[in-house]
């Protein structure tokens, strides 16, 4: 057995750094050969790279000036065709696998170098964000996709069950990358278009991103999503004191969706995952709200690990 490189294959690696800036789940990203918003991605040297990890880190320092801190490996993205967004150009034509990570970082300042950007992950899934009931794209898209269906049962099915168009489904929040997949395959987004060579679209919902990057954050976004329920993590994206009303807007802007505050309150305070400082917030413009704070321990023992998602009615 050769190398990667000896049987044609070229290894990289992308990573989602999810943040929360300005009330919006946050993606970090660079700009792509043609313009595009692009992950922060770079190339595997099994010669020189200790390990996958360590290599992302370092590229991503280089490329956004930010330091990572949580992350975990999301999936292999294998397909043919793929590429790099900064491919070399040249007789080069290795296929190329990229190994996704998911990042999330507290730390939502301007990212230090020029060129990288946090852009709001719901402007790349417009159709994701139910916090103010059924957006705007939902129902131009629906239709679309009821006319590509043509009638066929097992299409029409995919589209009631991914975007509760009927009172049989329920939205499934954690659903993202099935929902882009079938759009994708519906031709309603720019990638679509331009992995065939066909013109582009003229109002496809979302901002495209280079190469297979959207369908990446889209696994980073679902399994973020996910996680919420069962795992602690949006406390990694929190400060350090906080309120409940800021944590609250911190699972809506991931999740997409608009939550009962009592609801979630009582939720939160039946996890035991926080405790309060002792300290008002004098930052919510109306009357100071008590500051909480993550508990001290290992968050990853416990009965309850997550935090309650209960939707507003």
């Amino acid at each position: 057995m050769g190398s990667p490189a000896e049987q044609g294959v070229r290894i990289g690696l992308s990573a989602v750094v999810i943040a929360l800036r300005d009330r919006k789940a946050c993606v970090l990203t660079t700009p792509g050969d043609d313009g595009s918003a692009a992950l922060p991605f770079g190339p595997f040297d099994p010669a020189r790279d200790r390990t996958f990890e360590l290599a992302l880190r370092d590229f991503v320092t280089a490329q956004t000036g930010f330091h990572l801190g949580f992350v975990e490996q999301l999936y292999t993205f294998g397909d043919l065709g793929r590429a790099s967004p900064r491919a070399t150009p040249g007789p080069d034509r290795r296929r190329e696998v990229s190994v996704g990570y998911l990042a999330l970082t507290a730390d939502a300042a301007d990212a230090p170098l020029a060129e990288a950007r946090w852009t709001p992950v719901l402007d790349i899934f417009p159709w994701e964000d139910r916090r103010d009931g059924d957006p705007a794209c939902l129902a131009p898209l629906v239709a679309e996709l009821t006319a590509w269906a043509a009638g066929d049962a097992r299409r029409q099915a995919r589209i009631e069950t991914l975007f509760a168009t009927t009172a049989a489904h329920r939205w499934n929040e954690g659903r993202v990358l099935d929902r882009y997949e079938l759009l994708y395959e519906a031709g309603l987004v720019a990638e679509a278009a331009r992995d065939q060579d066909r013109p582009p679209l003229n109002a496809a919902p979302g901002r495209a991103m280079a190469s297979d990057h959207r369908r990446i954050l889209a696994t980073g976004l679902g399994r973020l999503r996910s996680k919420l329920k069962y795992r602690p993590v949006l406390f990694d994206l929190m400060p350090a004191a906080f309120t409940l009303s800021e944590l609250q807007t911190a699972a809506e802007a991931i999740a997409g969706l608009s939550l009962h505050k009592q609801n979630f309150r009582r939720g939160v305070e039946r996890t035991g995952l926080v405790q309060p400082t002792g300290r008002l917030s004098a930052a919510t413009g109306g009357r100071p709200a008590e500051l909480f704070r993550v508990i001290d321990g290992d968050l990853s023992t416990g009965e309850t690990l997550g935090l309650p998602l209960p939707a507003q009615r």
